[in-house]
């Protein structure tokens, strides 16, 4: 057998393979002497059946299989011992005059190389390092509705600005039916306000779902609708109201700070609000950090520059997925997924050149702390390490999930790398800022 490789230019390749037959006809013998042993046909004793006759029936495509799993194991090889880094799958080219009763067969395949590049970490253009900070008005907005959620509720006759009205909002034709509690002073308007204040329980009003909250994640909530769907939703919905409170705000005691935190940490309201910036920063930092991973990721492939070999990989993407596609399909689908796949190669050069790794036990560690999150949230604060270990072992069994936690890992990896290496231009914002900035 003889495997040669032919540059097309730097980002294609043939490899040709040619196999005679003494690369394959051991085994193709090997596999037929098996069957003349399990063979059985009538008129022989099992075990007798003339070779000619095996060879004759099976032969063939014996031969064609033996053939293929060479040809497979061989181009393996080869591509690993040459340290080929290859994109896709080699894809075989059709030969309309092979003969499978020749002596010798060459086969070729086409290979899509991945390109040579360097990444720049230390580009000129800088990337936004965003500090989100919890403002005084977020915290007093905070404080507030604590008070609230703790507060001595009571029944009023007929609702006013500031009570909880609690009703079902109904439109047959796009499906809402959804009970809900909302404040009388969240709605938007004077029009809508006035159409509300005054009712009791077991009147029905009419209300425009247009501007009937001051955004439409408000609306989303009540009405139980998707975000698309409330986004532009503008109908009419009944609302039959069944339940019209008040709340008096608990006060800012002990009794109050007691039921926030058990562990005595909280005494005072100056504390109170420290602990709630705390926590607050801390959740912020996450968005932060997701938002400043993401901007890289725009930013690397921007400014990283390098040639695909793109005619191959769409012709590969026709016949990868389970059903073949046109070559226009193809082609949609490379332009759908060639950034991803700049990403993919850019991240692998950074963790190549830069020597980061990803252990099994750090993956098993890094599940079990997600794990033993999860059951803190259902009570169960001190879980032994067996029960970790054995729950994060079915886990890390499930393909889909591994991956997705191995993602979430390297992200976390990289976020580190980055950080350390790259120098950004930071900002501080409060948290509406920082929504209106990224998400407008």
């Amino acid at each position: 057998m003889n495997i040669t490789k032919e540059n097309i230019d730097a980002l294609n390749a043939v490899v040709k393979v040619d196999i005679v037959a003494d690369d394959y006809q051991e085994k193709v013998t090997k596999v037929l002497t098996d069957y003349r042993k399990k063979a059985d046909i009538p008129g022989f004793r099992k075990g007798h059946v003339p070779m000619g006759m095996v060879k004759k029936q099976y032969g063939k495509s014996v031969m064609i299989d033996e053939v293929n799993k060479l040809l497979q194991d061989s181009l393996n090889k080869f591509i690993t011992e040459e340290k080929l880094d290859i994109l896709g799958n080699p894809l075989p080219r059709v030969q309309d005059d092979f003969n499978w009763d020749a002596d010798t067969f060459s086969f070729e395949f086409e290979l899509g190389l991945a390109p040579e590049f360097d990444v720049d970490l230390k580009g000129k253009n800088k990337v936004i390092q965003y500090n989100i900070v919890a403002t005084d008005d977020l915290l007093d907005e905070e404080v507030k509705n604590l008070q609230t959620r703790y507060g001595k509720v009571s029944s009023l006759d007929e609702a006013t600005v500031e009570a909880n009205v609690t009703g079902t909002f109904v439109n047959e034709e796009h499906e809402i039916n959804k009970k809900t509690t909302f404040l009388v002073k969240d709605l938007k308007g004077k029009k809508n306000e006035k159409k509300v204040v005054g009712a009791k329980v077991g009147d029905v009003i009419e209300l425009d779902t247009k501007k009937l909250f001051e955004d439409d994640n408000k609306l989303q909530y009540i009405l139980g609708v998707s975000q698309d769907v409330a986004k532009d939703l503008n109908t009419t919905v009944t609302l039959t109201i069944e339940e019209i409170t008040k709340t008096e705000p608990a006060d800012l005691d002990k009794e109050l700070f007691d039921k926030l935190f058990t562990d005595g940490s909280v005494s005072t309201a100056t504390e109170l609000r420290e602990k709630i910036k705390e926590d607050a920063e801390k959740q912020f930092q996450q968005q932060a950090d997701q938002q400043l991973l993401n901007a890289v990721t725009e930013h690397l492939i921007e400014n990283t520059k390098f040639d695909l070999p793109a005619s191959f990989l769409q012709k590969w993407l026709q016949t990868a997925g389970e059903k073949e596609l046109t070559t226009e399909e193809a082609l949609a689908e490379y332009e759908k997924s060639e950034k991803g796949l700049r990403y993919q190669l850019i991240e692998g050069k950074i963790m190549k050149d830069n020597d980061i790794k990803l252990e099994y036990q750090e993956l098993v560690d890094y599940a079990k702390g997600f794990i033993r999150t999860q059951m803190a949230q259902f009570g169960n604060m001190n879980p032994e390490e067996k029960e970790l270990d054995d729950i994060a072992g079915r886990i890390l069994q499930n393909q889909e999930e591994a991956q997705k936690l191995q993602s979430q890992l390297i992200s976390q990896k990289l976020m580190t790398f980055f950080k350390e290496n790259m120098k950004f231009k930071t900002k501080e914002v409060s948290y509406e800022d920082f929504i209106k900035e990224v998400y407008k």
